[in-house]
């Protein structure tokens, strides 16, 4: 087998080795644009498919994966942040729905009540 052969080879099985890595970083990206795009429930039903891939890597990773993992690591940082940024701006029109009601139900006691049902019917 000729030198540049061999090199090729090399270069296929370091790159098949890497492919759940950027399988990985691929699914990390995408969980990241559908948190941006607040589709929850597609985020959601993604959280299998990371288990998957987890689940069949090595132990120990090889050195080339470092880059693809510190970049997995940094974009689901950024999911973090912004599925809790949702979450407080959720919490937040929550609150001002608690606010709103209290007024009117403040506003409502000024009125005479009726009864639900009417009893000469």
């Amino acid at each position: 087998m000729s030198a540049q052969a061999q090199t090729h080879d090399h270069r296929d099985a370091g790159a098949s080795e890497l492919t759940p890595y950027r399988a990985l970083h691929s699914h990390a990206e995408l969980e990241l644009e559908l948190a941006g795009r607040a589709e929850l429930g597609a985020l959601a039903g993604l959280a299998e498919s990371w288990e998957e891939l987890i689940a069949g890597l090595p132990t120990q990773p090889p050195q080339a994966a470092a880059p693809l993992l510190e970049s997995a690591l940094l974009i689901h940082e950024r999911t973090r942040i912004e599925l809790l940024r949702m979450r407080e701006a959720l919490l937040g029109e929550l609150a001002g729905t608690g606010r709103a009601r209290r007024a009117a139900d403040g506003y409502g006691g000024q009125l005479k009540r009726r009864p639900l049902t009417d009893l000469n019917a």
